[in-house]
Parts: structure tokens; sequence; C-alpha cells
């Protein structure tokens, strides 16, 4: 197989749906030879901030010397993002041999059974595993897709547990109250092992704290080492209050496994000085215009995102252009009354997936909470080429949010006169 023929297989493998359940991993894994068993796993979920607090331990962990995997979704811009080493992503070559080895252990695995043959997302988890123990990293942080109890990362037995928020997301999949979301995500929990909590609300944090106690796992909470003053809590490179709570988390997390992961305070420092991570409150100059890109997907999203926007306005003494988009709509009424409230100007878009929020909507939200102008947009009319942003006028900040696809649609045009095509292969 080329690099297309299997972009092609792996495609076919997603529009076969997500399947959400564990049962299919275990046979799966052991055909592998059980990879995530051969390496210290950090485990981390959450509603929010999850991946941001996966690269904020990699990048600790990596400037102390420790050789570092990392599994995470969605890519932005390249498959092979989901998977890397000591940051650097997997190659499109490496894609190609690992399928070939997945597709083999797959047939073994479902025994001809349609339904226990593994999915896109479980082909991306074993692979991750296998090539974490081909590489022998020191150590694998390993993000949650959906959920915990039932995702196909939730095989691992870590050496900790992180939860780093609850909120109402995906409600079909995990539940439509903060407690029973919050039991979904505790999945995760192993016995013995210590559990880490961010900001979590009392009624969302009571049922996690409540499952490790039964499993005989000791439970950090960040507000019993850093108060309730976010004001007082550590920095990053990584802007707003947000990526605080996320930067104590992950500084948590480490606390709970210094014995077997100590860290020098210096490798810490330099760790969260240089870690980045895609699309959240990410500062391009693009032109006489400052493009800052924020993926902004759910209502506690949005509640971040208005304290940025505020800052923003606060610290240029001018609102913002807008551009934006959603997948689904009760995530774009969440988001659309945060922009309303800070933006001159939004220019709507649709992201190339089918559950992207049709203009119609977008526009009938807004139109009661807005009123300045509002416009229907393209990617090639916003972006005509690499390094250009038509959006706004000189010296205007141009703020990008909404789906984490549509972000990276717009970095894909940033960035390259000619087409990723790895959108396709979005989860």
């Amino acid at each position: 197989m080329d690099y297309s023929a299997t972009q092609d297989f792996l495609y076919g493998l997603k529009n076969r749906g997500a399947r959400y359940g564990i049962d299919r991993m275990p046979s799966f894994m052991r055909e592998l030879g059980n990879p995530e068993t051969g390496y210290p796993i950090f485990h981390v979920a959450g509603t929010n901030g999850k991946g941001s607090v996966c690269a904020m331990l990699e990048a600790i962990l990596r400037a102390a010397g420790y050789k570092t995997g990392l599994f995470t979704s969605p890519h932005v811009l390249r498959l092979g993002e989901r998977v890397q080493v000591n940051r650097r992503i997997l190659s499109e070559e490496a894609i190609v041999r690992y399928t070939e080895e997945l597709k083999q252990a797959a047939e073994r695995a479902s025994s001809g059974a349609t339904e226990m043959y593994p999915t896109f997302f479980e082909f991306m988890t074993g692979m991750a595993f296998l090539h974490f123990l081909r590489e022998e990293v020191d150590a694998a942080v390993i993000e949650v897709g959906l959920g915990g109890r039932l995702d196909s990362t939730n095989i691992v037995t870590p050496e900790v547990s992180v939860i780093t928020s609850i909120g109402l997301d995906h409600c079909q999949q995990l539940g439509d109250t903060l407690s029973r979301v919050a039991v979904e995500k505790a999945g995760i929990v192993k016995p013995g092992v210590p559990v880490v909590l961010g900001r979590i609300q009392p009624e969302a944090a009571a049922p996690i704290l409540a499952i490790a106690r039964d499993k005989g796992c000791r439970a950090y909470r960040i507000e019993e080492v850093y108060g309730e003053d976010l004001s007082a809590y550590p920095r990053c490179a990584l802007e707003g209050d947000c990526q605080r709570i996320n930067t104590a988390t992950a500084l948590l997390a480490l606390r709970a496994v210094e014995e077997r992961f100590p860290i020098p305070d210096e490798a810490v420092k330099q760790g969260l000085e240089t870690v980045r991570w895609q699309g959240r409150w990410q500062r391009i100059p693009v032109g006489t215009r400052e493009l800052i890109l924020d993926a902004t997907h759910n209502e506690e999203a949005a509640l971040w995102l208005d304290r940025n926007l505020e800052l923003l306005r606060e610290t240029t003494g001018r609102k913002p252009v807008v551009i934006t988009g959603t997948l689904g709509e009760s995530r774009a009424r969440a988001l659309m009354k945060v922009i309303a409230r800070h933006a001159r100007e939004i220019r709507l878009l649709r992201a190339n997936q089918t559950r992207a929020t049709p203009f119609e909507v977008l526009e009938s939200i807004l139109a009661e909470e807005f009123d300045g102008p509002v416009s229907r947009a393209s990617l090639e009319e916003l972006f005509p080429a690499p390094g250009v942003c038509l959006a706004g006028g000189e010296g205007d900040s141009v703020v990008l949010t909404g789906s984490i696809y549509l972000i990276g649609e717009v970095m894909e045009r940033l960035e390259s006169s000619s087409p990723i095509a790895e959108t396709q292969l979005q989860d």
C-alpha cells in the first residue's frame, strides 16, 4: 500500500461509524502483544483541557530527559500528529507500515465478525501503543478520545489518572447531567492508581471521589494545593486563565508520581515555557493583522473564550473581527452569545464536515444577540493564499473560533499552497 491507499482504507473505517465501546480492544491488543503494557502511562480525560494538559505533561517530561510518547485526537493538519515521540509526528511511511500490520491483527481479532473489526479510532489507538513500544519510550501521555469508561484507550493501567474538567458535551453518549458525565469520565480510574482532579464542580467531583475511594485510590484536587484564586495559579506559554488551571493540573499529576518520575525544577520551568498546543488562543501574525485561533466547541469553553475576548478588547482598545463556525446548534448557541458581546464584525464559515452547523442556524441565533454586520464567507475568500488573511483591516485582531476542524482547514490554507487532504480522516 502507498499512503493514498492507506488513507482510503482508514477513511473506509471512519465511514463505518464510531461504534462507541471498548469490547473490541482487548482481543485487538492481544493480537499485537499488548503493547500498552510496555511502558508507564499518564492517562488524561476531561471535557475541556485534556489536550493542553497532555501537552504540558509531555513537555515537562521531555525537558527532564525522558523519552516521551504522546497520543491525542483529533489532528489539526496531519494524521501523524496523533502519534508523536518526543513531539515528532508519525511519518506517512510509518503509518503505511503500521496499518498493514494492524490490518492483519484486526482480521485475526475479529475472526470475520464485522461488528468486532476495530474502528478508525481504535486503529489509531493501537498504532500509538505499538509505536511507543517500538520506540522504547520512558513514558506515554495518552489522551482519552471520548468519555472514559468506554473509550478505546481505557485498557491501560496508568501511573496516574487525570480528569481535567466536567461539562455537558457529547450528551447522547455520556449523559445529560454533570454527575452522569463524571461517572463516565471516572471510568478511567483504576484500583490503587492515584487520581488528579482539575477544578471540577462539587456535583461532578463527588461521584469521582467516591469511585476513587472505592478503588483505593489517593485523590488529588488542585484547589487543595493552589486554592481558589486563579491569580495564584502557575503560568505557562499557553495563554488564558483556563491554561493556568491546566498547568496546575499537570503539575499536580507529576507530583502524584514524583517517586517514579523525579523532575528537576529547571525542567518544569523549561517545559512550561516551551509547551505548544495548536488552536488554543494561538497567535499568528498574518500581514498587518494578528490572527488568533481558539477552538471553542462547548459551553464550558465558551466561558473561557468570554474572558479572553474581554482581555483582548482591553489590551488593544478595539473590538476584534470574529470568524466562526461550529458543529451542532447547541454548541453554537453558547458560542454566538459570547461572540456577540465582543465582536465588531462576524464572518461565518462552514467546516467541511457533515455535522457543520448551517449558515441559516447561525444567522438566526445571531439575529437575537448581535446588531453588527454578519456575513457568510468561504475559506478561499478569507484565506486566498498561504500567509494571507483578508478578514478585517490593518492592525485588526481577527479571532477564529469554534470547531477545531474549521481551525485545521484555515491552518491548511495558511501553511500550504497544495491541499494536505487529511481532513477526511477527522473523527
